[in-house]
């Protein structure tokens, strides 16, 4: 028996492979399925199941196209209604795999469709549970993601996720391994660990949700308690892994064009896309096409498109890194974004070149800031609330990115104002959101919070560990 979990960083998920006696099971697989089909091909052995715990929302599932490619049954638990082929498991219901068997356990709460699954060795003894976001390492899934019936409230949901932990979950054997969906940096909880494999056992100490002696009332207060609105582009993944998509082949085929400046820029006024750069914060603000978007590959790229876009049907343009074209379109599928039309040949050294217009971001070393920071000029910090409130330059006012769309009326319009956020990658990002709104009154403080808190001449308020704060 072969259990491995492929884990994506930028959106915090984890897939899994297993592997018994020649017989393969992929559970919650990403958008890009070639890397499933090699790993089988490499045991010589067949994909024959792909177990999806829910509908997610965070990004678009590969199990339509496996599926299609190599034939494997597509598994959902109870409550599911894909429109594609697909068997609905029943509460209960044992799937053999090669020497092992897996079981679907309904644990609706997080969605009414949510399953776990329990993995039992070739001795029939529980060996690991494939929670999907019912249960995470230190946390939950949330409870207001789900598409429910008007009767149904968050504190509904949150009240069916107590009972299926209680009554699916936690009676297993504390030696059995806990592999959830996602990890910390997930939208899908609020207070997940970092690390991505665990004990029942140590969950059932560690994890506030799992506490022994917690009542239902009390389980629903603290799951819904400080719950961020969900990004706008989850319902539309959720519709997506639900009807079906675009094979990903087609989606590369056409993003990955290589557009010369004149043709690149006939495509941006033609089409009104949006000219996403996708280089680093450094290079962006050196200089980049007029009124570009940007939002670094190697930062939280996805989640942060579909937070700060939203409209997964916009048509997009890329200034990408030479060499790194095919990763940016993939990674704005896996949310999906599938409607990237190519990419700057050359990257942005082509279009300086030719001698086309080009922006730069106004932006300030922390020790320059900390000669400023005297004077009365607003200070916007763009990181979490509870970033935030853990600690924060006095007098700062916080407008969190993900919500900077919606308050661009608070910001000044004349007056010059700093932008942080942590270490220098957000604050790039609201700069230029700001700046393709015509504003470009804003400094950019460059590394951020991290370095400005160690600059004694730079007040901060005391800090507040954030497991404190409500």
């Amino acid at each position: 028996m072969k259990i491995e979990q492929i884990y994506t960083g930028c959106l915090a998920q984890g897939a899994y492979y297993i592997e018994s006696n020649g017989q393969v099971a992929i559970i919650d697989p990403l958008r890009e399925v070639k890397p499933y089909i090699e790993k089988a091909e490499k045991d010589n052995a067949k994909i024959k199941y792909i177990f999806e715990t829910h509908f997610h929302a965070d990004f678009v599932s590969g199990h339509v196209t496996l599926a299609k490619q190599t034939g494997a049954e597509i598994i959902y638990g109870p409550n599911a209604n894909p429109t594609f082929d697909a068997l609905i498991a029943e509460d209960g219901q044992v799937f053999q795999l090669g020497d092992i068997t897996i079981t679907a356990l309904h644990t609706p709460g997080h969605t009414m469709e949510s399953t776990t699954y329990l993995l039992k060795d070739k001795d029939g003894k529980d060996h690991a549970i494939f929670t999907g976001d019912t249960l995470f390492l230190g946390d939950v899934g949330r409870p207001d993601l789900a598409q429910k019936a008007a009767s149904m409230t968050q504190e509904g949901l949150a009240g069916i996720l107590f009972d299926s932990l209680r009554n699916k979950i936690m009676p297993l054997a504390d030696d059995v391994t806990v592999y959830p969906a996602h990890g910390a940096g997930s939208a899908c909880g609020k207070n997940m660990m970092k690390e991505t494999v665990d004990t029942l056992g140590n969950q059932k100490k560690v994890n506030y949700a799992l506490r022994a002696d917690m009542t239902k009332e009390e389980f629903v207060k603290e799951v819904t308690d400080g719950l961020m609105p969900p990004p706008q582009y989850f319902p539309t993944n959720v519709r997506m892994n639900k009807e079906g998509y675009e094979d990903i082949d087609k989606i590369l085929e056409r993003g990955t064009q290589a557009l010369s400046p004149d043709a690149f820029e006939a495509a941006a006024n033609e089409t009104g896309a949006i000219v996403l750069d996708v280089r680093n914060e450094f290079d962006f603000a050196k200089g980049h096409i007029p009124r570009s978007i940007f939002i670094g590959l190697d930062g939280d790229f996805a989640p942060w498109v579909g937070a700060l876009i939203a409209d997964v049907e916009q048509a997009i343009l890329l200034v990408a890194p030479e060499g790194r074209e095919e990763e940016a379109v993939t990674r704005l599928s896996r949310v999906g974004f599938d409607n990237t039309l190519g990419f700057l040949k050359g990257s942005f050294n082509s279009w300086k070149e030719v001698q086309k217009e080009y922006d730069t971001l106004s932006s300030v070393s922390p020790q320059q800031f900390a000669e400023n920071v005297k004077g009365d000029i607003k200070i916007v910090d763009v990181r979490k609330p509870s970033e935030y409130q853990a600690e924060h330059v006095e007098n700062a006012e916080n407008v969190p990115l993900d919500f900077l769309n919606e308050r661009l009326a608070e910001l000044p319009t004349e007056d010059s104002f700093y932008v942080h956020c942590a270490g220098g990658y957000r604050s790039v990002i609201a700069s230029s959101i700001l700046k393709a709104r015509g504003m470009h009154n804003m400094i950019n403080v460059e590394g951020g919070f991290d370095v400005l808190r160690t600059i004694e001449s730079i007040p901060t308020t005391d800090y507040v560990c954030p497991s404190t704060l409500k």
